[in-house]
């Protein structure tokens, strides 16, 4: 059996920087620390790139070609998939009202041109930390708590066709009593990783993923999305949980794990299951409406055996 614990991964940080020179050397500056940074020189390829590849932080320099800074900020923060990312302004502009603007458009740090190094470093592990404590799972690093609530609220509220999954992992509990809680808590996260990378395969810019807590994920995304995700998620499912099992539960295809009595019972492998919610023949527009059907269909999802999916079509009453 080959599994190893997961550590997080080092920050990535975006940095938009029209200055060559300078660019480079925030560059090297940062991986020296142990961060991985990505460089873009425009507002347009930082916005394009944010919601491609959402950084953990970005580093903005306000005076751009194209578009500036402000407007960068505006379009980070209009998106569900990226409006939860720290910004820290690196600008040539000293006065008072570019600081008081750039704070108004919801950045979250701002100096001003020549810099120190370590004061920049000290103010990108505060914000870092900030972002972990508050926004993110600790066990998955993926936006959760009031992130999820919010990009949730905010698609109840759109008049747009949209589509919500509901991902939930099957026999999880005799799992963890095989082979403990903290070789759950990498399934939880190979699932986390496995929906990740299934959204990014195509880089649409309008998908949200968001750890609810425990084995429970959304993912946000269109309608004519639904689908092809939750087949990739499965098949992917399928091939990548294969090493997160001892040799002879996996030529067995089952688990025996002990019931509350203790007695010896059988349960079949790790299964996802995926209940879908869409706006498309019907209106949800309450929070509680939404939990309400969001629980009804997981729960038509995790009836059918092995991973499966569950899309509602039923129309309102």
């Amino acid at each position: 059996m080959d599994i190893t614990a997961v550590e997080s991964p080092p920050a990535s940080i975006l940095i938009v920087e029209d200055e060559a020179p300078i660019a480079n050397m925030l560059s090297e500056t940062l991986a020296r620390e142990g961060f991985v940074p990505s460089v873009v020189h425009t507002g347009e390829d930082a916005i394009a790139h944010a919601l491609r590849e959402p950084p953990q932080l970005i580093l903005l320099d306000l005076l751009l070609p194209g578009i500036d800074g402000f407007d960068v900020v505006t379009a980070i923060r209009a998106n569900a998939r990226t409006t939860h990312i720290p910004v820290l302004v690196l600008s040539a502009l000293h006065d008072n009202p570019s600081k008081v603007r750039a704070f108004a458009s919801r950045v979250d740090d701002y100096m001003t041109k020549p810099f120190h190094g370590e004061e920049l470093l000290a103010r990108i592990r505060t914000q870092l930390r900030h972002l972990h404590e508050t926004l993110l799972s600790p066990l998955t690093s993926l936006p959760s708590g009031l992130r999820v609530e919010h990009a949730i609220a905010d698609q109840l509220r759109s008049p747009r066709p949209w589509s919500i999954l509901y991902l939930d992992l099957d026999h999880f509990k005799a799992y963890n009593d095989v082979y403990g809680p903290l070789r759950g808590n990498d399934l939880i996260r190979l699932l986390g990783r496995v929906a990740s990378e299934c959204l990014c395969s195509d880089g649409n810019p309008t998908d949200f993923l968001g750890h609810i807590g425990g084995d429970d994920f959304i993912i946000i995304t269109t309608p004519d999305r639904m689908e092809l995700l939750c087949k990739r998620i499965i098949a992917s499912w399928a091939y990548e949980s294969r090493s997160y099992y001892a040799d002879e539960d996996l030529a067995r295809g089952s688990l025996v794990a002990r019931d509350r009595q203790g007695h010896p019972q059988v349960y079949p492998l790790v299964g996802v299951s995926i209940g879908v919610l869409t706006n498309l023949h019907r209106s949800i527009t309450t929070m509680e409406e939404f939990s309400r059907v969001a629980a009804e269909i997981k729960s038509r999802a995790k009836s059918i055996p092995g991973s499966s999916y569950y899309i509602d079509q039923r129309s309102g009453d």
